[in-house]
């Protein structure tokens, strides 16, 4: 099943790599939002909280198996992906209110150009500014940086990262890729390590 079709009828899904939250973490960031008493914007739904790697927008459904391949070849971290997310802000350009790590760690940051690198010989991955991690919380946000009675501190330690589609207001998984080797992970067992289909 596809997102839609573009002109010329060549049916395409819109896409995205991002680090997942676990239930219980999605759980207590909606509970923390709660607490804000927000009075702007549109939440996000609590299943669709997710920290965005890469947006790749509409990609032919054909170029899927080409584009999961080239990030088979990754050569990816060998520990999770940990950061803190401690700062709520505002991006009134983006009009979005988001929680984003004081610091990106530089783990993070390699990830994300590996897979721009990766991607960018099938004319996918381009970003025009420089990436900052962030959850969103809320987008059409047109207020002010809301003070918070708890200051955030969520702990992200991701151990895999997921290509999702965008399709009529959720996100699926198309496929999955582990940030640890597997066999580092499972005490030397053998494993492949490159991306599970989910579809």
């Amino acid at each position: 099943m596809v997102n839609g079709s573009r002109a010329d009828n060549e049916p395409f899904k819109r896409l995205f790599l991002a680090l997942e939250c676990s239930a219980a973490q999605r759980q207590a960031i909606v509970q923390w939002r709660r607490a804000l008493g927000l009075r702007s914007g549109k939440a996000v739904p609590g299943e669709n909280l997710h920290l965005t790697l890469l947006f790749l927008g509409d990609v032919s459904s054909a170029q899927v198996p080409s584009l999961c391949a080239a990030i088979d070849t990754l050569q990816r971290p060998r520990a999770p992906v940990r950061l803190c997310l401690d700062r709520l802000q505002v991006w009134p350009r983006s009009r979005v209110l988001v929680l984003e790590p004081e610091q990106c760690p530089q783990v993070l940051s390699r990830l994300v150009y590996a897979l721009q690198q990766a991607l960018l010989p099938l004319g996918l991955g381009e970003q025009a500014r420089e990436y900052r991690p962030h959850l969103t919380l809320s987008r059409d946000f047109n207020a002010q940086v809301p003070e918070a009675s708890v200051a955030p501190e969520f702990i992200l330690a991701a151990r895999h990262f997921t290509l999702f589609e965008s399709r009529k207001g959720r996100y699926w998984p198309l496929a999955q890729w582990p940030l640890v080797d597997r066999e580092v992970d499972e005490n030397n067992s053998p494993g492949s390590t490159g991306g599970q289909a989910l579809w």
